[in-house]
């Protein structure tokens, strides 16, 4: 039957053959019309005559029995056509109906006929073969092209002249005004298609092709407006059809997938009104392919009514479960990127939150939209997401600044309510509890997206961001202390906030998260007391109940170590801020408040409490109690802004460095309102200072009026100096730069750009002479002459050149903060020859390395020349100079020597070669120096020693190492005392770094060195023995294949060692001798260690599986994968692509 209902349509749909053939003079419509009818004819013969269709015609006079849209009398021939082409497409729905019936209901098959798993299932009956689809997709086209779109009203749908060749051709040739009327005709062919569709398999060609046409025919056949009645007072639709109509398109609708039947009802609604109707109207070039496809041109406008529905539609498809992304994937899909791409999502993101008119309320659109707005973010196809994400962004920020009430209520809560949850916050039928980590990376990453690549600030984001910034720093802190993904959205997310806020509530958010402003990590706004971030399985974090600890000590640590950290990472969050004056305003305004500080502790030491009753006492200690604890919070706030930030980025602009000034002369003048003597020594130098800045600043040649304007706050206070200060000279400079600013330049001193100098030749109190020898007295460290009369082309960048040496202290304590003991005076401030005289070399050194500082002279990890050498000092001292200063008492002094001496040797220098012995000697005995800076710098020039005099200096350091008979010292050397244990480790040291200056060297030094370390292996102190493992595996991945003839009794040594020795770290260092054995020889291993490999393999495997030292356990198993790749590149040489030539003899 099947095969004969498609022969039936073959014939129907025959090409024009001969009947165009017959008449070349036939236009195209006139031959379309004669084959249609020659192939009705053909197929009403083939039906009367061939006994093989005489089932297919019992069944076809049965359809069209039951047909009430069947027309015998129809004047009109290509209806003719379509009601035939309709009986049998319907003949062959029911058919395959049928027939899938009867398969779904057939017994199981018996046992002995059980499918094999090799076997195939059975096909259904509805299955088509490919020709069998191409001859029902093209009867379809014939039914759409002739039945369906010619009856559509103008505006409805796309014109089928513009999708295909045979439309452009059968537009025109239906008679409209023949029986059956238009919209009858309409409805049978949509009545014919919809039950179609009720059959899987004949549902998928219909509605891949053909959607837009059926939904078109069902939004006219039930929502057009009634007109006219039909060809001889025949109507044209019973409200019945017209309902049943409506409900068949809300049935379709609701069963094909969603973004294709919103992308036809985005063709339905048309283009703008405003476009000129004409041929050219069509598709919109770029949007999604109209039913049918093809076409370029621009969409005509709809019919208002149509237009009205599928907005309805519309509507209704958005406003679903889901039906956000449905509308976006219709719209994005398909989409060819680019510029237009991003037009495309802003379009969206507009429409989507815009409330429609269909919508019964704002409030309900928002409730149900807005949550999909946010699930929108979490698209995790890397297709999609940049897209979607891009319409959830703009259309959520669209929602902010045109809706904030509903935005804040549906979109914003919901997005922030994780961060809600941490600080304590929680909304109504929430519970405060644990935060998961899905919950926490979801809710950073939808914040990232909105507001740092979104970046559309508006006051409403930036309020609702503010309230949860003391959850999200405090998370930032956590990442800083672990391997996490959230660091860096945490940190943009923070940077951003700062940087788009309005400067007065981005300094209150830094004085909040510094717990200034209260508490950032608990209460006010930060995470709850009572909960704890923790690392998360996934690499985020995690809110979790923090356990109580009984101790209080560590519960103190705990909470002042996190206070630390809390700023430190507030310091590395202000480092990020390169172009931004944040930093400078906070720093600034700390060091005002720390000014009024100082002038209200003297009002509150006035406070009578004999006066008060008990419970003002105390209300009145809690508030100093509270005052005390603030003040401190802001000196180490203050502290660690000094140390962390540099002074650019502090005082980056000129007002700030005014600024600065003002708050330094306050201070100033608020210690001299306390009393006479209260000044310390830092506070003078540092009033000195300030004074020279502000003179250094005047004396710039491109100074304007503004500039002038901003000083004048500077009036005030150097007025006070100038007539209150006890030191004539800075009354005297405060009156000239009063002057100076008052006037705006007009009158100005000559002697302003030499201030510094005016300070230097002040009278100052100098030191007493120390064991004999001069010191360095206070005029010595004053800025020179020299510097400040080049102020005409340096004065604008000279106020900002030390503000890194300006401490922040408390004027009436005259305590200076803490200091790194590798700070070093700046270079400009070091006096020279002129000023000073040739000073004594001892002198010199002191002033470039600070008495008491034991790193201020030079930092180990450098050169002998950096920071104290020879050539580092304003003079160049000789040999015997060096030698004195290295035995001076002062440790930072004799470090330096040491340090220049070992400069000269590796000079060459002549004094130094001749006098080696006393260098040795030397050397030797500082390695028992106390100091670690003394003894590391002795260390380095024995080493430097033993590189450059090899012969001579390893054997003597090799009987300072090991003092056995074999390495005595020659006759003519007086013996020398028994070396502690902790001199011998030293010279171990020494040693090890003499076998990696060796390189090439090593076969032909290393030998008395070999022995000796195996000789050490023996030792009694388990340390020293260590010591001698770790030399021995330096010095043997250098000797290469002199290490054959010693392989057996290294791996002797080895092996015993590591199955014998009882202490951990000596077993540790014969496993690692093995690792770095085996890493020097590389591909030699298996030439040098061939006799011996397999022991130290079993020694290796030995201590893997037998060692309860997990330390050993690694050095073992890396000691293997180096054996292991040591092999493979032995058993599978590297392929090498190369030709040989030969030169035949």
């Amino acid at each position: 039957m099947t095969t004969a209902i498609f022969s039936a349509l073959n014939i129907l749909i025959k090409p024009l053959g001969e009947a165009a053939g017959r008449n070349p003079n036939l236009t195209q419509q006139e031959a379309l019309v004669a084959a249609l009818q020659t192939n009705l004819t053909l197929l009403e013969e083939r039906l009367r005559g061939d006994g093989e269709l005489e089932e297919l015609r019992g069944l076809r006079d049965e359809v069209q029995a039951k047909a009430t849209w069947v027309c015998s009398n129809s004047h009109d021939p290509t209806w003719s056509f379509v009601q035939e082409t309709l009986l049998l497409l319907l003949s062959l729905s029911r058919h395959l109906a049928l027939q899938l019936q009867l398969f779904n209901q057939a017994p199981p098959p018996a046992a002995a006929r059980l499918p094999t798993p090799e076997m195939a299932p059975p096909l259904p009956p509805d299955v088509l073969s490919v020709s069998q689809q191409k001859t029902l997709g093209a009867a379809l086209q014939f039914v759409v092209s002739l039945g369906l779109c010619p009856y559509l009203a103008p505006g409805v749908g796309v014109p089928v002249g513009r999708r295909t060749a045979l439309g452009s051709v059968a537009e025109g040739l239906a008679r409209v005004h023949a029986a059956p009327h238009p919209q009858r005709r309409l409805l049978a062919t949509a009545t014919v298609l919809l039950e179609l569709a009720q059959l899987s398999s004949l549902a998928t060609l219909v509605f891949t092709r053909h959607l837009g046409d059926v939904m078109a025919a069902l939004c006219q056949l039930g929502y057009r407006p009634k007109r006219h009645e039909g060809p001889g007072g025949e109507k044209e639709l019973s409200t019945e059809e017209r309902q049943s109509c409506r409900q068949a398109l809300q049935n379709l609708l609701g069963k094909v997938y969603q973004p294709i039947v919103i992308k036809e009802l985005l063709i339905l609604q048309g283009g703008p009104k405003q476009a000129p109707p004409g041929p050219s109207q069509g598709r919109a070039p770029g949007g999604p392919p109209g039913p049918g496809g093809g076409g370029g041109a621009a969409l005509g406008p709809a019919p208002p009514w149509l237009r009205r529905l599928c907005g309805q539609l519309l509507s209704e498809r958005l406003m679903q479960p889901g039906g956000l992304q449905a509308v976006v994937r219709a719209v994005l899909e398909g989409s060819a990127g680019g510029d237009s791409d991003w037009r495309t999502c802003d379009g969206v993101a507009r429409i989507l939150a815009a409330c429609p008119q269909q919508s019964l309320s704002a409030d309900s659109y928002y409730r149900l939209v807005c949550p999909q707005v946010v699930e929108l973010l979490h698209i995790r196809d890397k297709i999609t997401a940049q897209q979607f994400q891009r319409v959830a962004t703009r259309a959520a920020l669209t929602m902010v600044e045109d809706r904030p009430e509903f935005a804040q209520r549906y979109l914003l809560g919901p997005l922030l309510s994780p961060f809600a949850r941490c600080s304590g916050v929680t909304g109504e039928g929430e519970d405060q509890g644990p935060v998961e980590e899905r919950d926490l990376t979801r809710c950073v990453e939808d914040v990232f997206k909105v507001c740092v690549v979104g970046n559309r600030p508006s006051p409403v984001l930036l309020e609702a961001l503010g309230g949860v910034v003391p959850v999200l720093f405090a998370l930032f802190c956590f990442t800083k202390q672990n391997v996490s993904h959230l660091r860096a959205p945490c940190q943009e997310i923070l940077l951003w906030h700062l940087t788009h806020c309005d400067p007065p509530a981005a300094l209150a958010v830094l004085r909040r998260l510094s717990g200034l402003g209260g508490a950032a990590g608990g209460g006010a706004g930060g995470v709850d007391p009572r909960f704890t971030f923790c690392p998360g399985s996934e690499g985020g974090a995690k809110l979790t109940a923090q356990e109580n600890s009984s101790d209080e000590d560590e519960a103190l640590y705990e909470r002042l170590s996190g206070e630390q950290w809390r700023l430190e990472c507030l310091v590395q969050l202000l480092g990020q801020l390169q172009d931004s004056s944040l930093p400078g305003e906070l720093f600034l305004g700390l060091l005002q408040e720390l000014t009024s500080w100082a002038a209200e502790e003297e009002e509150e030491q006035e406070v009578d409490v004999s006066a008060m009753t008990l419970l003002e006492a105390e209300q009145h200690r809690e508030g100093r109690v509270e005052g005390r604890g603030h003040r401190l919070a802001l000196l180490q706030l203050l502290a660690v802004l000094s140390e962390g930030l540099p002074h650019t980025l502090l005082l980056r602009e000129p007002t700030q460095v005014v600024v600065f000034m003002e708050s330094l002369l306050q201070r100033a003048c608020v210690g001299l309102a306390q009393g006479p003597g209260t000044e310390g020594p830092v506070e003078s130098q540092t009033l000195r200072m300030g004074i020279g800045l502000v003179a250094a600043m005047l004396s710039g040649p491109q100074l304007k009026g503004e500039d002038y304007s901003s000083m004048s706050r500077l009036l005030p206070p150097l007025e006070e100096l100038s007539q209150k200060h006890p030191d004539r000279v800075i009354q005297e400079l405060a009156s000239d730069l009063r002057a100076v600013i008052a006037t705006h330049g007009a009158y100005r001193p000559d002697n302003l750009a030499h201030a510094p100098r005016r300070q230097d030749h002040a009278p100052q109190t100098h030191r007493t002479h120390v064991q004999g020898r001069p010191q360095i007295s206070q005029s010595d460290t004053s800025i020179p002459q020299s510097q400040t009369s080049q102020s005409d082309t340096s004065s604008a960048a000279s106020p900002q050149t030390h503000i890194s040496n300006l401490t922040t202290h408390s004027p009436h304590t005259g305590k200076p903060p803490p200091q790194s003991p590798t700070t070093q005076p700046p270079q400009s401030w070091t006096p020279s020859p002129a000023q000073s005289g040739a000073p004594h070399p001892g002198q010199t050194a002191r002033l470039q390395t600070p008495r008491g500082s034991a790193g201020g002279g030079a930092d180990p990890d450098r050169g002998p020349s950096e920071g104290g050498g020879p050539s580092s000092g304003p003079l160049r001292m000789s040999f015997s100079d060096w030698l004195l200063e290295a035995c001076d008492p002062d440790v930072p002094t004799r470090a330096v020597a040491l340090r220049a001496v070992t400069r000269l040797v590796v000079e060459r220098d002549a004094e130094a070669v001749q006098a080696q012995d006393k260098l040795l000697s030397l050397f030797l005995e500082n390695l028992d120096h106390e100091d670690s800076f003394v003894y590391l710098s002795a260390i380095q020039g024995l080493a430097v020693l033993a590189d450059s005099y090899p012969e001579k200096i390893l054997q003597r350091l090799l009987g300072e190492y090991d003092p056995s008979p074999l390495f005595s010292a020659p006759p003519q050397t007086p013996p020398a005392p028994p070396r502690s244990l902790e001199t011998r480790l030293k010279v171990g040291e020494v040693l090890m770094r003499a076998s990696r200056a060796m390189g090439e060297l090593a076969p032909h030094l290393g030998r008395p060195l070999l022995v000796v370390f195996l000789r050490g292996t023996r030792d009694e102190d388990h340390s020293v023995r260590a010591s001698c493992l770790a030399n021995l595996g330096e010095l043997c991945q250098r000797l290469d294949y002199a290490l054959g003839p010693l392989a057996q009794e290294l791996s002797t040594c080895l092996t015993s060692l590591i199955k014998t020795e009882k202490e951990a770290e000596v077993r540790r260092a014969a496993v690692h001798v093995i690792t770095l054995l085996l890493r020097g020889l590389s591909h030699k291993t298996t030439q040098v260690l061939s006799e011996v490999l397999l022991d130290l393999y079993r020694a290796l495997k030995w201590a893997v599986r037998s060692d309860r030292d997990p330390v050993t356990v690694l050095h073992a198993q890396l000691a293997l994968e180096e054996l292991d790749d040591v092999m493979k590149t032995y058993l599978f040489p590297r392929q090498r692509l190369e030709k040989k030539i030969v030169v035949l003899p």
